[in-house]
């Protein structure tokens, strides 16, 4: 019997396949001692496995490209990193196995993991991946993968690895449910560079039986368990839209009357420019620089909470340049470090706050570090330097003005030749954005924040996931009220936020004002074939529409009604 099951939708698309289910069996090594005359061999036995495995997870990593590889070779690091090698010798050096001294060197590091911030504690399921490929080396057994199958299959697992997340072959694997994870797990980020539909913190997705047929809605988050004929054709028709926007040519992102919206892409470093290049990206509309700084970062000290110190000028310059000179012709708008909250860094201040997501975190944590803000901001310029690309820098966590005022000074004070920027993540940058615009020249809204911060819902809890629904009617207000203020001032107002990945709701984001839209690479062809059929007036009445709704699914409903032409021309 039909029945729904709603967990976070994280990667956007529709998927309708039978159940395969990915072993997730922790591998637990015996208790056994060995003696002071066999520690050496033991501990060359580890050795020789954690390297084996980092070997593998490179040699993967350079065979899936892009983003996944960057993931995996900070996996890889995890598997050499010299504190955690050195643990498992002090352990083998007291009589424990080999592979119960990387169990319980790994365990050790786990819960310093799982206590140092949501955005590390996102982290356990890839070290607990390492563990256990180490530890299945060192036992001489298989580690649990993905299922081979010659048909095509939606794969449900209590988490998915890195590892395996980045080889999965979407011409087989039609999109996957986890039973954990949340939207900023590796999980979620490279099903989002695969293009493949994703639903993360379902618990109840352990319990659909094998060879079960589901279909699974990326964009909302909900699994239909055995869906009737009405329901699997009418999700059907959705997917073969889907596709047929992802087929649509390349170009200029524009409504079908010509109104152009700039179709940008989210980047965490050189290694995704490939990705951004293919999907026809005009630029970068997000350029996040936090990966030179954690998980080991240029400047590595061991990958649990980043470098110790940040990279220094000349190492950060030619990262940045190699983005710049990818897009000759387009813009670049590079985030500067964005950290605190559940990112932390040791060099920077919030350690021990009671409330770090309220305390020092983004810009805040800089201005309290000009030292770190200065550099960067010469780095940035120094890679700019004879280059044609446009460079706009913007700040995270801007609350007022002053901030504004404070950001502007320090890029002045670096000689950076660029537009500076303010990211629209709290509530009082959305109601004041015309006084943001006298100090700065642009605004780029993170809906993801903006709403953590509107509804008081942590993003990384499940509980309160609904909250975070980009459709949510108030969060559309507080995106017009700025894309209003910076209409009235002559400035652009761009949504780098995961909502600009969503296709209807980047032509409702559209409707609101929004002039660029910014999204993982791999949703650029879809969100710009379905702008390419509807007209500004259409995205107008469809923002109008949500707008007038009381609830998300409300929201989202009379939007596609209106783009849908179901809906009477006085929608809204």
């Amino acid at each position: 019997m039909e029945s729904r099951l709603r967990g976070v939708g994280v990667s956007h698309g529709v998927a309708i396949g039978e159940v395969r289910h990915l072993g997730t069996a922790v591998l637990e090594p015996p208790a056994g001692q060995v003696s002071a005359r066999d520690a050496p061999r033991e501990l060359g036995r580890a050795r020789r496995a954690a390297e084996a495995v980092a070997a593998d997870l490179v040699a993967r990593g350079t065979l899936a490209g892009g983003e996944a590889q960057a993931v995996l070779e900070a996996q890889a690091l995890m598997a050499r990193d010299p504190e955690l090698i050195a643990d498992v010798a002090r352990r083998i050096g007291v009589g424990a196995t080999a592979e119960r001294a990387v169990a319980d060197a790994f365990a050790a590091y786990r819960a310093l993991l799982a206590g140092a911030g949501a955005y590390l504690a996102g982290r356990v399921a890839d070290l607990d991946d390492v563990r256990n490929r180490i530890v299945a080396r060192l036992l001489g057994v298989p580690v649990p993968g993905v299922p081979d199958s010659d048909e095509p299959y939606v794969l449900i697992a209590r988490d998915l690895a890195p590892a395996d997340t980045a080889l999965l072959d979407p011409a087989l694997v039609l999109g996957f449910v986890t039973q954990e994870g949340g939207p900023t797990s590796h999980s979620a980020i490279l099903a989002r560079a695969l293009g493949v539909p994703a639903v993360v913190a379902l618990p109840e997705a352990g319990d659909i039986a094998e060879g079960t047929l589901v279909a699974v809605d990326g964009s909302t988050g909900e699994v239909v368990v055995a869906p009737g004929e009405r329901e699997r054709a009418a999700l059907a028709r959705a997917a073969a839209g889907r596709r047929a926007a992802r087929e649509s040519p390349a170009g200029p992102g524009a409504t079908s009357d010509g109104h152009r919206v700039p179709l940008l892409a989210n980047v965490g470093g050189p290694a995704d420019v490939p990705a951004a290049l293919a999907a026809g990206a005009e630029g970068v509309g997000l350029f996040r620089t936090e990966f030179l700084f954690y998980e080991g970062g240029a400047a590595g000290e061991g990958f649990a909470g980043g470098a110790a110190e940040p990279p220094g000028e000349d190492v950060q310059a030619a990262a940045y340049r190699r983005v710049l000179e990818a897009f000759p012709q387009g813009r670049v708008v590079v985030r500067v470090l964005d950290a605190g909250a559940d990112k932390p860094l040791p060099f920077l201040p919030g350690a021990g706050e009671s409330n770090p997501a309220l305390g020092v975190r983004g810009l805040r944590a800089l201005l309290a570090r000009p030292d770190v803000l200065d550099t960067q901001l010469r780095a940035l310029a120094s890679a700019a330097r004879g280059l044609p690309a446009t460079l706009e820098v913007m700040a995270p966590m801007v609350a007022d003005r002053a901030d504004a005022r404070a950001f502007a000074e320090s890029c002045r004070a670096a000689g950076l030749d660029a537009a500076y920027g303010a990211m629209v993540e709290i509530p009082a940058a959305a109601l004041r954005a015309r006084a943001l615009l006298q100090e700065v020249t642009f605004l780029s809204v993170g809906t993801n924040d903006l709403a953590q911060y509107a509804f008081a819902a942590d993003r990384q809890v499940g509980a309160v996931s609904r909250l975070q629904d980009p459709w949510q009617p108030a969060l559309l207000d507080l995106v017009a009220l700025a894309a209003e203020g910076a209409a009235a001032e002559g400035r652009g107002c761009g949504v780098c936020g995961e909502a600009a990945a969503d296709p209807m709701l980047a032509c409702v984001l559209t409707g609101l004002g929004v002039t660029s839209l910014s999204m993982a690479p791999s949703a650029i062809p879809e969100v710009r074939g379905v702008l390419a059929r509807h007209t500004l007036a259409q995205c107008s009445r469809a923002a109008a529409a949500a707008r007038a709704a009381d609830t998300a699914e409300e929201a989202r409903t009379a939007a596609r009604e209106v783009l849908s032409g179901e809906a009477p021309l006085t929608a809204g």
